[in-house]
């Protein structure tokens, strides 16, 4: 981010909150025979994947899928933002009477999670579909609830968010 960054969680901050939401995924879905983890292109994906492999490491016994989704062609607002090439849908599974856990950095408007579910409801039809997010900016504009969340973090409409493997960075709106 810019120069004008603050850091709101450190690496080791997220590493934590990674191993928490692991946790209580594990616990909430311990009778699931399999856990669909799908993170959402391009902030989730990385997510995800670490979430895969802290869920395994404290439950063996549950059986994780890896996914990621794109959402760009099923966005309400397709034609205000420009579609990203190279973020790819890549769910080999069929998430039919699956739990799923849709994974996002941030969640915002709930616009792109909105997004999410409509795409997901293309690889089958899901018992249940859990959101899991690092950071939960507010501002909904749909009743959208993540069920696992790393860090709540009240922000300005105006401000940037940045989730990066070194951490959580806002930019402020500058002040005149």
């Amino acid at each position: 981010m810019g120069s004008g960054a603050q850091a709101s969680m450190s690496g080791a901050d997220l590493t934590r909150a990674v191993g928490r939401i692991a946790h209580e995924i594990v616990e909430r879905n311990h009778s699931a025979e399999v856990v669909c983890v799908v993170g959402m292109q391009r902030g989730g994906v990385w997510i995800a994947e670490q979430l895969a492999q802290r869920i395994v490491a404290i439950d063996p016994a549950m059986r994780v899928e890896l996914g990621s989704l794109d959402v760009s062609m099923y966005r309400d607002d397709i034609s205000l933002r420009p579609v990203i090439p190279g973020a790819i849908t890549n769910i080999s599974f069929d998430v039919t009477d699956r739990v799923v856990i849709l994974v996002d950095d941030v969640l915002y408007t709930g616009r792109t999670v909105r997004a999410a579910l409509e795409a997901l409801n293309t690889f089958g039809r899901p018992r249940g579909v859990q959101l899991a997010v690092l950071v939960d900016r507010g501002h909904r504009e749909l009743p959208i609830r993540p069920d696992f969340v790393g860090k709540n973090l009240p922000t300005h409409l105006s401000d940037e968010v940045e989730v990066t493997v070194d951490g959580v960075f806002v930019t402020k709106e500058r002040q005149a």
